[in-house]
């Protein structure tokens, strides 16, 4: 049963924090047990002493420790067993297993003058940071950041953070919310990593799990049995608990997580991961919430928060006012597998709700969403709600994300599946619509690295995880599960890094040099970059489609073609000029001439022709 409002207000601030600078402060929420006690660990990793701590109200149990500051690390004991990890951790320096320990927020931050990102004109790239470079931490990668800068990319958002078992994974096996992962660099390396980010206008998302927990780590459930229910389950087993008996404090867990990633590392918001499974029947929705105190956390400046949602709900991103959640965007993953059947023929699993055909790819882009209620055939039920009225950059869209390439059995990216010619034309119909464009690490050169699934679990949950991702593949035609490489296997890690030298390779410098081009018209075409422009797509045919931008008198037509050959007249009384063609050599092409003659535009394959028409 749904708590009312007053039951779900924010429980007192839970963990362990520096007091005066020279004390430190814990605060347990353990209901039902009559016995917490802080077990301190010396540099030998032995305990040196105990700290009783005194009961509170609500189960919580609290004490201080004079004389110490950041850096001491510690355990719970809970009622004489076994000493835990503290569930509110900040930090996790041996791993998930190991001691907690005492930090504070004492980065000197140089960003004091940035402002946010502006939500509106968002190009967002998405990095694991484990595998971004060789080296896999936040501070390897701070020399890419003026890649992306050159590139035209203005947000980077990263992967789970938050601490996971052993030193390979992918982030979503977290169980540490505010402990930034030790292999990764930490607490130090992240804030870094965010501040260098800032000085290169970049803004910085955080991806954030709270529809579940992973289970190797996880000591929440030793604590209190509140933090989960059986109310409501999910593909992960019983649902976090959100709206039951408890409840208060398992929210606070993760809006204390909202705002310390917003106020302590200076993150601009965050990429919320499956929303669709934060089941909350009570009022306010935990979502709206979410969205709240990452605002009032950010004091003054700008944050998006964005959620990975495959309902395709118009109420995520509609106004709190008008009833809705008050999101910034969401993933919107339509867009995705209608390409990838048009032009890589993907038809299995959830594939086969998409057709790929010319209408269907202009039906998404003037939608934003193909599915606005019809049945899915995979899901065996309706799906989607209508995107009327809702603003184009509310859309997050992709042709790869790491959802897209690493659930493939080989982590095979789009590069093995289509032409360069097909992807050349992809990227144009991205990076030239409406929709927030998000492209995943080495798209922007067409990598061919893959991007695997992989862990680093322990011998018994390893060996779980190796067999069910077998199985998972094990039904579908393209290939068999016995070959679908082990996720434990370190080398299924090291195969997934990102190659950067091949970004000077002929054969990759081309489509490099397109996207700087895309993201440059996108940023500085006035008919692209008009917040009073419409846009609209219609088929040119059975195998081409055409997406038209206007503003103030002007048009933008993006002409693709799928497959065959397209002749298109333009409108006789309009002056039309080429813009961008995706077949030109400097892109990678082979095409010297320009496609368009007068007023006909001529395409032959997969490719793209950027107009402009002036009337």
């Amino acid at each position: 049963m749904a708590q009312s409002t007053e039951a779900r207000s924010l429980a007192p601030r839970l963990g362990a924090w520096v007091e005066d600078g020279s004390r430190v402060r814990w605060r347990v929420w353990a209901p039902g047990h009559k016995q917490v006690d802080v077990v301190v660990y010396g540099a030998d990793d032995q305990a040196t002493r105990t700290l009783p701590l005194t009961p509170e109200p609500e189960g919580c149990f609290g004490g201080v420790l004079d004389g110490q500051g950041a850096g001491l690390r510690y355990k719970l004991r809970l009622d004489g067993g076994d000493p835990f990890p503290d569930p509110w951790s900040r930090s996790q320096p041996q791993g998930v297993h190991g001691p907690s320990e005492i930090v504070v927020a004492d980065h000197g931050w140089t960003d004091l003058h940035w402002k946010g990102p502006d939500p509106q004109a968002l190009v967002i790239y998405e990095v694991h940071v484990g595998t971004a470079t060789p080296e896999g931490t936040f501070e390897a990668f701070i020399p890419k950041l003026a890649h992306l800068r050159e590139l035209g990319v203005n947000t980077l958002e990263l992967l789970p953070v938050a601490s996971f078992p052993g030193a390979r994974n992918w982030g979503y096996d977290g169980v540490d919310l505010f402990a930034p992962q030790a292999t990764y660099g930490g607490p130090r390396g992240l804030r870094r990593l965010i501040d260098a980010a800032h000085a290169h206008g970049l803004a910085v998302l955080i991806d954030a799990v709270y529809n579940h927990f992973g289970p190797d780590g996880n000591y929440l459930g030793a604590y209190s049995p509140h933090y989960f229910t059986n109310h409501h389950h999910t593909p992960w087993g019983d649902a976090v608990n959100y709206d039951s008996e408890g409840s208060a404090f398992v929210r606070s867990l993760v809006l204390s997580n909202v705002e310390m990633w917003i106020r302590d590392y200076h993150a601009d918001g965050l990429r919320l991961d499956a929303a669709h499974a934060l089941v909350d029947d009570g009022q306010p929705h935990l979502l709206a919430e979410i969205v709240e105190r990452a605002h009032a956390a950010a004091n003054g400046r700008r944050v998006v928060v964005i959620a990975e949602d495959e309902r395709n709900e118009r109420k995520l991103v509609t106004p709190v006012k008008d009833g809705g959640y008050g999101l910034d965007g969401v993933w919107a993953d339509d867009l995705h597998h209608q390409l990838r059947r048009a032009f890589a023929g993907d038809h299995e699993g959830y594939y086969q709700d998409y057709t790929g055909t010319a209408d269907d790819l202009a039906a998404t882009l003037r939608q934003g969403w193909f599915y606005q209620g019809q049945k899915s055939k995979n899901l065996g039920h309706a799906r989607g709600t209508s995107s009327k009225g809702l603003a184009p950059w509310h859309f997050v869209h992709c042709i790869q994300n790491h959802d897209q390439v690493g659930n493939r059995p080989f982590g095979n990216r789009l590069s093995e599946d289509v032409t360069p010619a097909a992807f050349r034309a992809m990227s144009t119909l991205l990076l030239l619509s409406p929709f927030t464009p998000l492209l995943f690490m080495g798209q922007e050169w067409n990598a061919r690295t893959p991007f695997l699934y992989f862990t680093d679990h322990n011998a018994e949950l390893g060996k779980l995880v190796t067999e069910g991702r077998r199985k998972e593949f094990a039904g579908f035609s393209r290939f068999k599960g016995e070959q679908v490489p082990d996720p434990q296997d370190r080398d299924t890690f090291t195969r997934s890094m990102l190659d950067w030298s091949e970004a000077e390779r002929p054969e990759h410098a081309g489509v490099l040099a397109l996207y700087k081009e895309l993201l440059r018209l996108r940023a500085t075409e006035p008919v692209l970059t008009s917040r009073q422009g419409t846009h609209d797509a219609r088929t040119l045919g059975p195998d081409a489609i055409l997406l038209e931008r206007r503003a103030e008198g002007d048009t933008v037509l993006v002409i693709v073609n799928i497959r065959g050959s397209l002749v298109h007249a333009l409108p006789p009384h309009a002056s039309a000029g080429i813009v961008l063609w995706s077949e030109s050599p400097r892109f990678g092409g082979s095409v010297e001439g320009s496609p368009l003659t007068g007023n006909i535009v001529r395409l032959d394959g997969p490719s793209a022709a950027v107009v402009k028409l002036r009337e």
